[in-house]
């Protein structure tokens, strides 16, 4: 807890190597080529104050769902997660979907579009009439906005699927590591333009480098507070992504640094308030 309010952290992922596909996650990922689990981060998340874990995708199948399926069913922490679905694919999609509305568990869908060798994947008609199942089925979706093309769709997507909540991971990547700007500001300012677009203030750290702290950061952070306000924030660990620049402990630390001029009910919200809206996690607060 911080200030007396439950934290949510938003994105979290588990996998293992002997049991999943994950195809992406070869050596040449170095120390993210291995296995994560539960065990590995109730410590991290414990010793950081962290009440509550939503647990997001790492691969393109079903398969991963159920594996976060099961690491729930043994961590208690666990009060959603996002889930995969072939979006581009009607009748199985609409099977994944009844099977994800018997589950009071999946709150959200995510496709790693970044993966897509089409960076207009997303806005495919097939795939826009996929999110206007999502959105019926009371669903959020979480868009992996790495480009800058990407972003430049959250809008398409938006204007498409009003009724849709629409959460960008990771603020869309700035350009920390080389100290850029622009398109991203601008991109992020149209996407916040719509009122059902959220964004996490995650993945940060690796964006800007092992060496990163939180003035590296600032300015990136403060222009989505700007954007969006904390009541469309939300925070997210990445781990085990962030075992790359420091880690948990020191993810943590640098976003609780970087909130720390926010009002107590500001910082409540980017803490857990706003993902649980988001979500639809009140009841379980």
């Amino acid at each position: 807890m911080i200030h007396g309010h439950r934290v949510l952290d938003t994105h979290q992922h588990v996998w293992s190597l002997a049991e999943g596909d994950y195809t992406w996650l070869t050596p040449e990922a170095g120390p993210l080529h291995a296995s994560f689990g539960v065990d590995d981060v109730e410590p991290l998340a414990a010793a950081s104050g962290v009440d509550d874990v939503v647990l997001v995708q790492a691969d393109p199948t079903l398969r991963d769902t159920d594996a976060m399926r099961a690491a729930a069913a043994g961590w208690s922490r666990v009060v959603g997660i996002v889930g995969w679905a072939p979006l581009d694919q009607p009748a199985p999609l609409r099977a994944t979907l009844e099977q994800f509305a018997a589950d009071d568990l999946v709150v959200g869908v995510r496709h790693q579009i970044h993966d897509e060798p089409d960076a207009d994947w997303v806005v495919r008609e097939p795939v826009l009439d996929g999110l206007g199942e999502v959105a019926r089925a009371g669903l959020a979706y979480d868009v992996v906005a790495v480009l800058p093309r990407h972003l430049e769709h959250v809008p398409t997507l938006a204007a498409r699927h009003p009724e849709l909540r629409l959460v960008i991971d990771h603020l869309a990547k700035p350009p920390v590591a080389d100290g850029g700007w622009q398109p991203w500001a601008d991109l992020l300012a149209r996407a916040a333009s719509y009122p059902h677009v959220t964004a996490k203030i995650s993945g940060l750290d690796t964006a800007a480098g092992p060496d990163y702290g939180p003035d590296d950061l600032r300015r990136y952070v403060d222009h989505a507070l700007e954007c969006f306000g904390p009541e469309r924030l939300m925070f997210g660990s990445d781990w085990p992504v962030s075992t790359l620049a420091g880690g948990y402990a020191r993810w943590w630390e640098v976003v609780t640094e970087l909130l720390a001029s926010l009002t107590v009910a500001e910082q409540a919200a980017v803490l857990g308030g706003t993902g649980r809206r988001v979500y639809g996690l009140e009841e379980a607060a």
